[in-house]
Protein backbone atom coordinates (compact mmCIF):
# COMPACT_ATOMS: atom_id res chain seq x y z
CA UNK A 1 0.00 0.00 0.00
CA UNK A 2 1.29 3.53 -0.44
CA UNK A 3 0.30 7.12 -0.28
CA UNK A 4 -0.58 9.16 -3.52
CA UNK A 5 0.55 12.68 -3.80
CA UNK A 6 -0.22 15.00 -6.24
CA UNK A 7 1.34 18.27 -6.73
CA UNK A 8 0.70 21.29 -8.31
CA UNK A 9 -0.29 18.76 -11.36
CA UNK A 10 -1.66 20.59 -14.61
CA UNK A 11 -2.91 18.92 -17.88
CA UNK A 12 -3.27 20.99 -20.72
CA UNK A 13 -4.87 19.78 -24.07
CA UNK A 14 -3.80 20.77 -27.91
CA UNK A 15 -5.30 24.54 -28.36
CA UNK A 16 -4.34 25.59 -24.36
CA UNK A 17 -7.36 23.74 -22.71
CA UNK A 18 -6.69 23.26 -19.02
CA UNK A 19 -8.10 20.22 -17.84
CA UNK A 20 -6.45 20.12 -14.79
CA UNK A 21 -5.34 22.91 -13.09
CA UNK A 22 -2.37 23.15 -10.60
CA UNK A 23 -4.14 20.23 -8.65
CA UNK A 24 -3.15 19.67 -5.08
CA UNK A 25 -4.33 16.36 -3.26
CA UNK A 26 -2.26 14.06 -0.69
CA UNK A 27 -4.49 10.31 -0.97
CA UNK A 28 -3.22 9.00 2.43
CA UNK A 29 -2.02 5.18 2.72
CA UNK A 30 -4.78 2.72 3.01
CA UNK A 31 -7.87 5.93 2.24
CA UNK A 32 -10.71 5.78 -0.28
CA UNK A 33 -10.52 8.60 -1.92
CA UNK A 34 -13.43 9.98 -4.39
CA UNK A 35 -12.94 12.36 -7.00
CA UNK A 36 -16.62 13.77 -7.79
CA UNK A 37 -17.66 16.59 -10.07
CA UNK A 38 -19.99 17.44 -13.14
CA UNK A 39 -18.87 16.00 -16.41
CA UNK A 40 -15.59 17.11 -18.18
CA UNK A 41 -14.17 18.96 -14.65
CA UNK A 42 -10.96 17.04 -15.03
CA UNK A 43 -11.57 14.04 -12.95
CA UNK A 44 -11.20 11.05 -15.20
CA UNK A 45 -8.16 13.01 -16.50
CA UNK A 46 -6.60 13.07 -12.71
CA UNK A 47 -7.36 9.40 -12.57
CA UNK A 48 -5.93 8.45 -15.71
CA UNK A 49 -2.79 10.85 -14.62
CA UNK A 50 -2.12 8.95 -11.77
CA UNK A 51 -2.43 5.15 -13.79
CA UNK A 52 0.29 6.77 -16.07
CA UNK A 53 -2.73 6.42 -19.34
CA UNK A 54 -2.12 10.41 -19.51
CA UNK A 55 0.74 12.01 -19.83
CA UNK A 56 1.32 15.27 -17.32
CA UNK A 57 1.83 18.88 -18.46
CA UNK A 58 2.88 19.95 -14.99
CA UNK A 59 4.13 19.43 -11.53
CA UNK A 60 4.25 15.87 -9.88
CA UNK A 61 2.68 12.55 -8.85
CA UNK A 62 4.62 10.78 -6.19
CA UNK A 63 2.99 7.10 -5.68
CA UNK A 64 5.05 6.01 -2.25
CA UNK A 65 8.38 7.35 -2.02
CA UNK A 66 8.81 7.57 -5.43
CA UNK A 67 8.30 10.10 -8.49
CA UNK A 68 6.14 8.44 -10.99
CA UNK A 69 5.59 11.16 -13.90
CA UNK A 70 7.47 9.28 -16.55
CA UNK A 71 7.45 6.19 -15.52
CA UNK A 72 4.48 3.90 -17.59
CA UNK A 73 1.87 2.17 -16.49
CA UNK A 74 2.96 -1.25 -16.03
CA UNK A 75 5.76 -0.40 -13.25
CA UNK A 76 3.48 2.12 -10.93
CA UNK A 77 1.89 -0.86 -9.00
CA UNK A 78 -1.68 0.16 -9.46
CA UNK A 79 -4.57 -1.71 -10.73
CA UNK A 80 -7.11 -0.27 -12.32
CA UNK A 81 -10.95 -1.05 -12.73
CA UNK A 82 -12.67 0.56 -15.94
CA UNK A 83 -16.72 1.77 -16.32
CA UNK A 84 -16.67 -1.01 -18.97
CA UNK A 85 -15.29 -4.14 -17.45
CA UNK A 86 -12.59 -4.68 -19.94
CA UNK A 87 -12.64 -8.80 -19.76
CA UNK A 88 -11.72 -10.52 -22.26
CA UNK A 89 -14.85 -12.63 -23.96
CA UNK A 90 -12.63 -15.44 -25.15
CA UNK A 91 -10.98 -16.45 -21.36
CA UNK A 92 -13.34 -17.63 -18.59
CA UNK A 93 -13.80 -15.99 -15.50
CA UNK A 94 -10.66 -17.74 -14.14
CA UNK A 95 -8.53 -17.15 -16.78
CA UNK A 96 -9.53 -13.16 -16.93
CA UNK A 97 -8.51 -13.31 -12.95
CA UNK A 98 -5.14 -15.13 -13.94
CA UNK A 99 -4.26 -13.49 -17.09
CA UNK A 100 -2.10 -10.48 -16.02
CA UNK A 101 -0.19 -12.82 -13.10
CA UNK A 102 0.77 -14.98 -16.10
CA UNK A 103 2.21 -12.53 -17.77
CA UNK A 104 4.44 -11.39 -14.57
CA UNK A 105 5.66 -14.86 -14.66
CA UNK A 106 3.92 -15.92 -11.42
CA UNK A 107 4.83 -19.81 -10.18
CA UNK A 108 0.99 -21.70 -10.85
CA UNK A 109 0.57 -22.20 -6.96
CA UNK A 110 0.36 -18.98 -6.45
CA UNK A 111 -1.29 -17.79 -9.15
CA UNK A 112 -3.95 -20.34 -8.37
CA UNK A 113 -4.15 -19.15 -4.31
CA UNK A 114 -4.73 -15.70 -5.45
CA UNK A 115 -7.22 -16.79 -7.66
CA UNK A 116 -9.55 -18.65 -5.49
CA UNK A 117 -8.43 -16.29 -2.54
CA UNK A 118 -9.94 -13.40 -4.64
CA UNK A 119 -13.42 -15.39 -6.03
CA UNK A 120 -14.00 -16.25 -2.49
CA UNK A 121 -14.15 -12.50 -1.44
CA UNK A 122 -16.13 -11.57 -4.66
CA UNK A 123 -18.55 -14.44 -4.30
CA UNK A 124 -17.58 -15.87 -7.75
CA UNK A 125 -16.24 -19.62 -7.13
CA UNK A 126 -19.46 -20.93 -9.00
CA UNK A 127 -18.52 -18.79 -12.00
CA UNK A 128 -14.93 -19.73 -12.33
CA UNK A 129 -15.51 -21.79 -15.57
CA UNK A 130 -18.31 -19.52 -17.69
CA UNK A 131 -17.04 -16.48 -20.11
CA UNK A 132 -18.16 -12.66 -19.49
CA UNK A 133 -21.05 -13.41 -21.75
CA UNK A 134 -22.79 -15.77 -19.42
CA UNK A 135 -22.61 -13.52 -16.69
CA UNK A 136 -24.71 -10.20 -15.20
CA UNK A 137 -23.74 -6.88 -15.48
CA UNK A 138 -22.82 -7.21 -11.36
CA UNK A 139 -21.26 -10.51 -11.73
CA UNK A 140 -18.59 -9.13 -14.65
CA UNK A 141 -17.89 -5.97 -12.41
CA UNK A 142 -17.47 -8.17 -9.50
CA UNK A 143 -14.67 -9.90 -12.20
CA UNK A 144 -13.15 -6.80 -13.06
CA UNK A 145 -12.35 -6.12 -9.30
CA UNK A 146 -11.09 -9.61 -8.79
CA UNK A 147 -8.62 -8.98 -11.90
CA UNK A 148 -7.65 -6.20 -9.69
CA UNK A 149 -7.38 -7.72 -6.38
CA UNK A 150 -5.16 -10.33 -7.68
CA UNK A 151 -2.40 -8.02 -8.32
CA UNK A 152 -2.28 -7.07 -4.67
CA UNK A 153 -1.07 -3.30 -6.33
CA UNK A 154 -0.11 -0.09 -3.91
CA UNK A 155 -3.55 1.41 -5.41
CA UNK A 156 -6.66 0.67 -7.12
CA UNK A 157 -8.01 3.31 -9.39
CA UNK A 158 -11.64 2.71 -10.62
CA UNK A 159 -13.25 4.62 -12.96
CA UNK A 160 -17.38 4.82 -12.52
CA UNK A 161 -17.26 1.17 -12.19
CA UNK A 162 -20.69 0.89 -11.16
CA UNK A 163 -22.52 3.25 -13.80
CA UNK A 164 -23.56 0.46 -16.17
CA UNK A 165 -25.46 -1.33 -13.58
CA UNK A 166 -29.12 -0.96 -12.59
CA UNK A 167 -30.31 1.47 -9.49
CA UNK A 168 -31.12 -1.43 -7.56
CA UNK A 169 -27.60 -3.40 -8.65
CA UNK A 170 -25.83 0.05 -7.84
CA UNK A 171 -26.44 0.32 -4.12
CA UNK A 172 -25.72 -3.14 -3.15
CA UNK A 173 -22.07 -2.73 -5.30
CA UNK A 174 -20.98 0.18 -3.56
CA UNK A 175 -21.52 -2.00 -0.18
CA UNK A 176 -19.48 -5.16 -1.45
CA UNK A 177 -17.51 -2.05 -2.45
CA UNK A 178 -17.21 -0.68 1.15
CA UNK A 179 -16.92 -4.36 2.38
CA UNK A 180 -13.84 -4.85 0.30
CA UNK A 181 -12.32 -1.90 1.44
CA UNK A 182 -12.44 -2.86 5.18
CA UNK A 183 -11.00 -6.36 4.62
CA UNK A 184 -8.01 -5.23 2.02
CA UNK A 185 -7.02 -1.99 3.08
CA UNK A 186 -6.09 -0.58 -0.08
CA UNK A 187 -5.58 3.03 -0.90
CA UNK A 188 -8.38 3.47 -3.45
CA UNK A 189 -9.11 6.95 -5.55
CA UNK A 190 -12.43 6.07 -7.43
CA UNK A 191 -14.17 8.30 -10.16
CA UNK A 192 -17.75 9.56 -10.18
CA UNK A 193 -19.89 12.00 -11.33
CA UNK A 194 -22.96 10.17 -8.28
CA UNK A 195 -22.57 12.84 -5.73
CA UNK A 196 -25.07 10.07 -3.48
CA UNK A 197 -22.06 7.05 -4.32
CA UNK A 198 -19.37 10.01 -3.23
CA UNK A 199 -21.17 10.37 -0.52
CA UNK A 200 -21.54 7.00 0.71
CA UNK A 201 -17.98 5.36 -0.58
CA UNK A 202 -15.70 8.04 0.42
CA UNK A 203 -13.56 8.24 3.67
CA UNK A 204 -12.77 12.10 1.60
CA UNK A 205 -14.29 12.98 -1.20
CA UNK A 206 -12.12 15.81 -3.26
CA UNK A 207 -14.96 18.20 -5.56
CA UNK A 208 -13.32 19.51 -8.58
CA UNK A 209 -14.92 22.42 -11.25
CA UNK A 210 -13.29 22.72 -14.60
CA UNK A 211 -10.41 21.19 -13.19
CA UNK A 212 -9.84 22.77 -10.22
CA UNK A 213 -10.08 21.44 -6.68
CA UNK A 214 -13.00 22.98 -5.04
CA UNK A 215 -12.99 21.57 -1.85
CA UNK A 216 -11.86 18.03 -0.49
CA UNK A 217 -13.53 17.20 2.83
CA UNK A 218 -14.55 14.06 4.58
CA UNK A 219 -18.48 13.28 2.52
CA UNK A 220 -20.22 14.74 6.37
CA UNK A 221 -18.32 17.77 6.43
CA UNK A 222 -19.04 18.89 2.81
CA UNK A 223 -22.88 18.66 3.37
CA UNK A 224 -22.78 20.97 6.25
CA UNK A 225 -20.28 22.81 5.30
CA UNK A 226 -19.95 23.66 1.53
CA UNK A 227 -17.10 25.95 0.94
CA UNK A 228 -18.90 27.85 -1.83
CA UNK A 229 -21.96 27.56 -3.89
CA UNK A 230 -20.60 25.49 -6.49
CA UNK A 231 -20.06 22.40 -3.79
CA UNK A 232 -23.52 23.44 -2.12
CA UNK A 233 -25.29 22.43 -4.98
CA UNK A 234 -23.84 19.73 -6.28
CA UNK A 235 -23.45 17.78 -2.90
CA UNK A 236 -26.58 16.61 -1.15
CA UNK A 237 -29.92 15.28 -3.41
CA UNK A 238 -32.71 17.13 -3.36
CA UNK A 239 -30.35 20.11 -4.21
CA UNK A 240 -29.88 22.96 -1.79
CA UNK A 241 -32.69 25.45 -1.49
CA UNK A 242 -30.78 28.79 -2.45
CA UNK A 243 -32.79 32.76 -2.87
CA UNK A 244 -31.13 36.11 -2.77
CA UNK A 245 -32.00 37.58 0.58
CA UNK A 246 -31.19 40.15 3.76
CA UNK A 247 -29.75 39.90 6.79
CA UNK A 248 -31.08 42.01 9.04
CA UNK A 249 -30.92 43.20 12.75
CA UNK A 250 -33.43 45.12 15.02
CA UNK A 251 -35.15 45.38 18.24
CA UNK A 252 -35.64 41.45 17.80
CA UNK A 253 -32.06 40.57 16.97
CA UNK A 254 -30.83 39.20 13.54
CA UNK A 255 -32.94 37.54 10.72
CA UNK A 256 -32.88 37.02 7.25
CA UNK A 257 -35.79 38.07 4.88
CA UNK A 258 -36.55 36.65 2.02
CA UNK A 259 -40.06 36.62 0.07
CA UNK A 260 -42.15 37.60 2.49
CA UNK A 261 -40.40 35.31 5.30
CA UNK A 262 -37.93 36.28 8.41
CA UNK A 263 -36.23 33.63 9.73
CA UNK A 264 -34.43 34.49 13.40
CA UNK A 265 -30.59 33.66 13.03
CA UNK A 266 -29.48 32.38 16.48
CA UNK A 267 -26.35 34.63 18.37
CA UNK A 268 -24.62 31.31 18.25
CA UNK A 269 -24.20 31.11 14.24
CA UNK A 270 -22.57 34.17 14.59
CA UNK A 271 -19.69 32.86 16.45
CA UNK A 272 -19.55 29.91 14.35
CA UNK A 273 -19.38 31.99 11.01
CA UNK A 274 -16.82 35.01 11.52
CA UNK A 275 -17.56 38.04 9.39
CA UNK A 276 -20.92 37.35 9.08
CA UNK A 277 -21.69 40.38 10.96
CA UNK A 278 -20.29 42.26 8.73
CA UNK A 279 -23.31 41.64 5.92
CA UNK A 280 -25.70 43.41 8.37
CA UNK A 281 -27.96 44.79 6.37
CA UNK A 282 -26.31 43.90 3.05
CA UNK A 283 -27.83 41.42 0.34
CA UNK A 284 -26.57 37.90 1.00
CA UNK A 285 -27.74 34.70 -0.72
CA UNK A 286 -29.07 31.99 1.48
CA UNK A 287 -29.01 27.95 1.65
CA UNK A 288 -31.40 25.63 2.87
CA UNK A 289 -31.51 22.22 3.07
CA UNK A 290 -34.20 20.27 2.02
CA UNK A 291 -33.84 18.02 4.97
CA UNK A 292 -33.58 21.02 7.28
CA UNK A 293 -37.21 21.65 6.70
CA UNK A 294 -40.12 19.27 8.48
CA UNK A 295 -44.11 19.29 8.18
CA UNK A 296 -45.06 21.18 11.62
CA UNK A 297 -47.95 18.57 12.37
CA UNK A 298 -45.25 15.73 12.07
CA UNK A 299 -42.15 17.14 13.50
CA UNK A 300 -40.96 15.13 16.82
CA UNK A 301 -38.08 15.69 19.37
CA UNK A 302 -36.57 18.84 20.12
CA UNK A 303 -37.60 21.86 18.31
CA UNK A 304 -36.00 24.61 19.90
CA UNK A 305 -34.25 27.16 17.24
CA UNK A 306 -37.35 25.56 14.21
CA UNK A 307 -39.36 28.67 13.12
CA UNK A 308 -42.75 27.71 10.75
CA UNK A 309 -42.80 28.74 7.53
CA UNK A 310 -46.54 28.49 5.67
CA UNK A 311 -46.52 27.34 2.39
CA UNK A 312 -48.60 25.63 -1.00
CA UNK A 313 -47.44 22.03 -1.71
CA UNK A 314 -47.00 21.98 -6.01
CA UNK A 315 -45.68 18.92 -6.38
CA UNK A 316 -45.29 15.65 -4.09
CA UNK A 317 -42.66 12.87 -4.46
CA UNK A 318 -43.83 10.37 -2.37
CA UNK A 319 -40.56 7.90 -1.66
CA UNK A 320 -42.17 5.74 1.29
CA UNK A 321 -40.31 6.61 4.62
CA UNK A 322 -40.01 10.22 3.71
CA UNK A 323 -41.90 12.89 1.04
CA UNK A 324 -40.18 15.38 -1.46
CA UNK A 325 -42.54 18.64 -1.04
CA UNK A 326 -42.07 20.97 -4.38
CA UNK A 327 -43.60 24.24 -3.36
CA UNK A 328 -42.41 27.84 -4.93
CA UNK A 329 -41.54 31.12 -3.06
CA UNK A 330 -42.26 34.61 -4.30
CA UNK A 331 -38.64 35.35 -5.37
CA UNK A 332 -36.57 35.00 -8.47
CA UNK A 333 -34.40 31.47 -8.97
CA UNK A 334 -30.75 32.76 -8.20
CA UNK A 335 -28.66 32.96 -11.36
CA UNK A 336 -24.98 32.97 -10.07
CA UNK A 337 -21.98 30.99 -12.27
CA UNK A 338 -22.14 28.75 -9.14
CA UNK A 339 -25.86 27.65 -8.67
CA UNK A 340 -25.90 26.95 -12.82
CA UNK A 341 -22.47 24.96 -13.00
CA UNK A 342 -23.55 22.71 -9.79
CA UNK A 343 -27.46 22.36 -11.12
CA UNK A 344 -26.37 20.92 -14.76
CA UNK A 345 -24.21 17.91 -15.79
CA UNK A 346 -21.50 19.57 -17.88
CA UNK A 347 -23.57 19.51 -20.93
CA UNK A 348 -23.20 22.41 -23.33
CA UNK A 349 -26.93 22.92 -23.36
CA UNK A 350 -28.51 25.44 -20.56
CA UNK A 351 -29.77 24.69 -17.57
CA UNK A 352 -33.54 24.26 -17.87
CA UNK A 353 -35.66 26.01 -14.77
CA UNK A 354 -38.86 24.80 -13.96
CA UNK A 355 -41.26 26.59 -15.52
CA UNK A 356 -42.63 29.41 -12.65
CA UNK A 357 -42.14 32.51 -13.96
CA UNK A 358 -40.23 34.93 -12.02
CA UNK A 359 -40.67 32.57 -8.78
CA UNK A 360 -38.44 29.83 -7.23
CA UNK A 361 -39.10 26.20 -7.01
CA UNK A 362 -37.99 24.64 -3.29
CA UNK A 363 -37.82 21.52 -1.93
CA UNK A 364 -38.48 20.09 1.35
CA UNK A 365 -37.99 16.54 2.62
CA UNK A 366 -40.92 15.66 5.14
CA UNK A 367 -42.00 12.76 7.23
CA UNK A 368 -44.18 9.87 5.35
CA UNK A 369 -46.29 10.78 8.55
CA UNK A 370 -46.66 14.11 6.77
CA UNK A 371 -49.63 12.62 4.37
CA UNK A 372 -49.46 16.15 1.97
CA UNK A 373 -50.92 16.11 -1.11
CA UNK A 374 -50.55 18.42 -3.80
CA UNK A 375 -52.25 21.70 -3.43
CA UNK A 376 -52.43 21.26 0.09
CA UNK A 377 -51.63 23.89 2.27
CA UNK A 378 -49.29 23.14 4.74
CA UNK A 379 -47.30 24.91 7.72
CA UNK A 380 -43.14 23.88 7.27
CA UNK A 381 -41.00 24.16 10.23
CA UNK A 382 -37.19 24.86 9.37
CA UNK A 383 -34.08 24.61 11.55
CA UNK A 384 -32.56 28.00 12.02
CA UNK A 385 -29.37 26.87 13.20
CA UNK A 386 -28.17 25.12 10.37
CA UNK A 387 -29.00 28.23 7.81
CA UNK A 388 -26.02 28.85 5.07
CA UNK A 389 -25.32 32.28 3.92
CA UNK A 390 -22.99 32.63 0.71
CA UNK A 391 -21.44 36.45 -1.27
CA UNK A 392 -23.24 37.35 -3.44
CA UNK A 393 -20.27 38.45 -6.04
CA UNK A 394 -17.71 35.65 -4.97
CA UNK A 395 -19.95 32.72 -4.07
CA UNK A 396 -18.09 31.32 -1.18
CA UNK A 397 -19.80 30.56 1.92
CA UNK A 398 -19.45 33.62 4.93
CA UNK A 399 -17.58 32.24 7.67
CA UNK A 400 -15.93 29.24 6.15
CA UNK A 401 -12.62 28.65 8.10
CA UNK A 402 -10.93 28.38 4.15
CA UNK A 403 -12.67 31.26 3.17
CA UNK A 404 -11.11 33.62 6.13
CA UNK A 405 -9.11 36.23 4.89
CA UNK A 406 -10.04 35.55 1.31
Amino acid sequence: MASIVLNNVDKIYAGGVKAVNGLNLEIKDGEFMVLVGPSGCGKSTALRMIAGLEDISGGEIVIGDRVVNHLPPKDRDIAMVFQNYALYPHMTVEENLAFGLKLRKMSKPEIQKRVNDAARMLGLEQYLKRKPAALSGGQRQRVAMGRAIVREPQAFLMDEPLSNLDAKLRVSMRASLNQLHERLGVTTVYVTHDQVEAMTLGDRVCVLRDGVLQQVDTPQNLFDSPVNLFVAGFMGSPAMNFTYAELVRDNGGAAVAFAGYRLPVPDSTFAEKPGLDRYIGRKIILGIRPSDFEDAGSASGNSAGWVRVPVRANVTEELGSEINVLFTIDAPPVEHKDTVAAAHDGDDEETTLPLTGDKSLWTARVNARSHVRPGQELELVVDTHNLHFFDVDSGLSIGHEANIGR
